[in-house]
């Protein structure tokens, strides 16, 4: 597997720590690590349970992909329709919802296309399509990507038929939002990455509020059927971690300047 598509990301905490007795590998996307709640979730894992989890950090689709290998214990991703081909073609024993955030439309603060004044995810996208101002996509396969290319069909546009004002720079979220910050360009983003993004230049939150810009998140342990040496007793472990209360606190407690970047709705 070429190194350049995955970012491994291990778990370190306090100096001086012992390492926690058992150990398993979850891929995340790049959207959930890049918001800043990894950093918050993972200590208090170790701490409560005595574990620790190894993330590997990649869009949605290489997080599938590491999952129907069997290279992880569990994947934690927001794509519906791959989490339901998933679990269908028996690489997971099930899908469980954790929390939402939602999409939304990033672009210059002097707003040349004006999709401030859009009513719809639609609507915003045609009108950066009818000014072709430049516009970021993360073209890789990610969460964040199926979703862009999903809107742009709602909109009745075909993506592969753009010119040079379409940008699609095959990284994560974060590099997506420094090529836009770069460029003075539009990008798709999820909320809680924009948020907690530090390099915004001229970039504004221009459009949010389309309730097809929900952002679900869900945990999907790796079938033991398929490959018999994945953690499962861990990845029950965690998943009763991830949809407790002490859970909950702590992701509805999340917040950036006053904002709160995930919901919590596990059942």
């Amino acid at each position: 597997m070429k190194k350049t598509l995955i970012l491994t990301f291990l778990a370190v905490f306090a100096a001086g720590i012992a390492q926690a007795a058992d150990q398993m590998r979850m891929a995340v996307t790049t959207s959930f690590h890049n918001s800043g709640l990894a950093d918050v979730l993972l200590p208090e894992i170790t701490k409560d349970l005595d574990l620790e989890v190894q993330l590997l950090v990649v869009g949605t689709g290489q997080a599938i992909k590491l999952g129907e290998a069997g290279d992880v214990d569990a994947i934690l991703v927001h794509s519906r329709t791959a989490e339901d081909a998933f679990v269908d073609g028996g690489y997971g024993t099930h899908r469980r919802e954790i929390m939402y955030n939602d999409f939304v439309f990033i672009g210059p603060a002097d707003d040349p296309a004006a999709i401030a004044e859009a009513e719809t995810a639609a609507d915003a996208l045609q009108k950066i399509w009818s000014a072709s101002a430049a516009f970021v996509s993360r073209g890789d396969d990610s969460g964040t990507h199926k979703k862009e290319l999903s809107l742009w069909v709602d909109a009745g546009l075909d993506a592969d038929t753009f010119d040079a004002w379409y940008n699609a720079v095959g990284a994560g979220m974060g590099a997506a939002l420094n090529t836009a910050s770069g460029l003075n360009a539009y990008v798709l983003s999820d909320r809680a990455s924009w948020l907690n993004f530090g390099n915004k230049g001229d970039l504004a939150l221009l459009f949010a509020g389309d309730p097809v810009l929900f952002n679900q998140y869900a945990y999907l342990p790796v079938n033991p059927a398929r490959h018999d040496h994945v953690k499962t007793d861990l990845t029950a472990k965690l998943e009763e971690w991830l949809t407790s209360e002490r859970a909950q606190s702590l992701i509805d407690g999340y917040m950036i300047d006053g904002e709160t970047l995930f919901v919590f709705n596990a059942k």
